[in-house]
């Protein structure tokens, strides 16, 4: 019998471990306890171990370290939705002590089991029992129990982590009244241990197909809108550095470090482990940031670059392609373009003149799109009519998704990447996307990353009108955090499947209003759906209501019911849009 597991066959049991989630995937997406046509529990998580099984799949000749750094970083970069973020951090959490190791027993199993459950229950800002992370703790309590026992046999091992998270799966509608009142366990729980159940199979030898298929491509694709950008560069110097620390810091001396680089410039990012520190901060005094970091250890990887220089450097490269005075480079001064011509000296001089945006010629329109300028805005959006809308309000990316289709963690750092800004606001605008737009700010090293933490269409659309320019990004986000939190929003789409929610019996067919908090009005009949749940939105002090209504949804149809709305609540200005939205009929705010 294997009392110890070696890096060809932990290959094998994380690959059938993700063969046998995919598998089951449908059946996991059924369990979704809201009865929406849009359940994606188990397809977020197939699609996170999937994106690290393919970088598994391609490994020769696998040795601990390497298959480490696969898992982690692949389900890292995959991760979709809430349930594939926490998978994707169970899965890091476990590579932790794999990486250190040649071959995992009973003790080492357990260790990385602690640091699974470690790592995803610090990714949860408000962990909730009766969920996946509530399966995952229930094994390691075995583990250690088992452990402890002196248990020497793997197999049995195993097999009893496997029976145990069962029981604690089971257990789930116990702790979640909303589980018990649908009459599920908790679908992310169930595709947790569904990957056990596939790595156990390999794991005794079963004939199992190892092959990874290419995830079909998603009807999902990124949106770029081009922005004129500023030249002006006020802090001058791109400053990297990692700490190799001493000791950990505490909160209170990670909070004073970034407060005190913030004084010192701009574009900061700061992430921290026991271990070391990585910072990354814009200023034109390099020196303190340096001098700072050095009382809290060594310093490794450190890169300064004059960002002055590189954009003057780049204008003189512009100049030297045409030695007779035609123009060559440019940069945007309020409404005037400064172009910069050459002398027609062998190292040319750069001389600039100011002209009016209109004569710009059409390469100086494609410098000015390089030049970076203070943010950009990546937004999340669900329809033709509602991506109108985020780029009309100076959204530079959209991407299309929303419950149907949970954008990635990879997706979103594609997204910054392709926009030349100092910051970078995400809006998620789905509750179900938000963990995944968070990750994405730890893979960014040479920009700010702001996730202000819409979780609808309405909020996201509320965030950018309230976005200042002249604020600064600290002033931002808590502006726009304040401003979402001063909107309702209200969702008509129907019901797959019959069952019992906040006391509310919904049959398949009906029509549901979902609000922030729930379900919060259910019909036959849609109109009445949609009046019933505005009843419990609006209030004396509403003033306006936002109706988008979706792709199902005729023109004349909405107007209609507009009326209506206006007839009943008077005193409030009430707003028609088309959003084209899928899945849901009408999407409606109130503020």
């Amino acid at each position: 019998m294997i009392n110890s597991i070696n890096a060809e066959l932990l290959k094998k049991m994380f690959l059938a471990g993700a063969k046998n989630l995919e598998a089951k995937k449908e059946w996991i997406n059924d369990l979704n306890v809201f009865p929406v046509p849009d359940g994606d529990t188990g397809t977020n998580m197939t699609m996170t171990i999937m994106s690290a099984a393919k970088e598994v799949a391609a490994i020769e000749n696998a040795d601990m370290a390497t298959l480490a750094k696969s898992i982690s970083s692949g389900s890292l970069r995959g991760a979709r939705g809430n349930s594939g973020v926490i998978l994707s951090q169970l899965l890091r959490g476990f590579t932790k002590v794999m990486k250190e190791n040649e071959e995992l027993d009973i003790p080492l199993l357990t260790s990385a089991f602690e640091k699974a459950v470690e790592s995803a229950y610090k990714a949860v800002m408000k962990p909730k029992e009766g969920t996946i992370l509530t399966v995952a703790k229930g094994i390691y309590d075995k583990a250690v129990e088992l452990n402890d026992s002196g248990l020497d046999d793997l197999n049995s091992f195993i097999e009893e982590l496997i029976k145990h998270g069962d029981y604690v799966l089971s257990q789930t509608p116990e702790l979640l009244p909303v589980l018990k009142q649908a009459g599920v366990v908790d679908s992310g729980g169930q595709g947790l241990m569904e990957v056990l159940r596939g790595a156990y199979d390999a794991y005794l030898g079963k004939e199992i197909d190892y092959t990874i298929q290419e995830t079909p491509a998603s009807s999902k694709k990124v949106e770029v809108r081009e922005t004129d950008a500023s030249g002006d560069i006020k802090f001058g110097y791109c400053t990297e550095f990692i700490i190799l620390l001493k000791k950990p810091l505490n909160k209170k001396q990670e909070m004073d470090f970034k407060d005190y680089l913030e004084s010192l410039g701009d574009s900061i990012v700061l992430v921290a482990d026991e271990e070391i520190v990585k910072v990354h901060v814009h200023t034109n005094d390099p020196g303190m940031a340096i001098q700072k970091a050095l009382t809290f250890g060594e310093l490794s990887n450190m890169k300064i670059d004059n960002m002055r220089m590189e954009h003057r450097e780049k204008l003189f490269k512009q100049s030297e392609k045409n030695a007779q005075g035609v123009y060559d480079g440019a940069y945007l001064d309020d409404r005037a373009v400064v172009k910069v011509v050459s002398t027609g000296d062998t190292m040319p001089e750069i001389v600039e003149e100011t002209i009016p945006v209109e004569h710009a010629s059409a390469d100086a329109i494609e410098i000015l799109e390089t030049e970076k300028k203070d943010y950009g805005f990546i937004a999340v959006s669900a329809g033709a009519g509602l991506d109108e809308i985020f780029s009309s309000l100076g959204v530079d990316i959209v991407i299309s998704g929303g419950q149907t289709m949970n954008p990635s963690t990879e997706d979103f750092v594609n997204a910054v990447n392709k926009i030349n800004a100092e910051t970078v606001y995400i809006l998620p605008n789905n509750k179900n996307i938000v963990m995944a737009a968070n990750q994405a700010t730890y893979l960014v090293e040479d920009k700010n990353v702001v996730v202000i933490p819409t979780k609808t269409i309405p909020q996201g659309i509320t965030a950018v009108i309230n976005f200042m320019p002249d604020m600064s990004a600290e002033e931002n986000e808590a502006s726009m955090n304040e401003e979402i939190g001063n909107i309702k929003t209200g969702e008509i789409t129907y019901a797959v499947r019959d069952t019992t929610i906040d006391d509310k019996e919904i049959k398949e067919g009906d029509f549901m209003g979902i609000g922030d908090a729930g379900i919060i009005a259910v019909s036959p009949d849609m109109d009445e759906t949609l009046m019933n749940m505005l009843d419990e939105m609006v209030d004396d002090d509403s003033e306006l209501i936002s109706i988008y209504y979706g792709e199902e949804i005729e023109e004349s149809k909405a107007e209609e019911v507009t009326e209506l709305i206006r007839e009943k609540y008077p005193k409030a200005d009430v707003d028609l849009q088309f959003g084209g939205q899928p899945i849901y009929y009408y999407i409606v705010s109130v503020e």
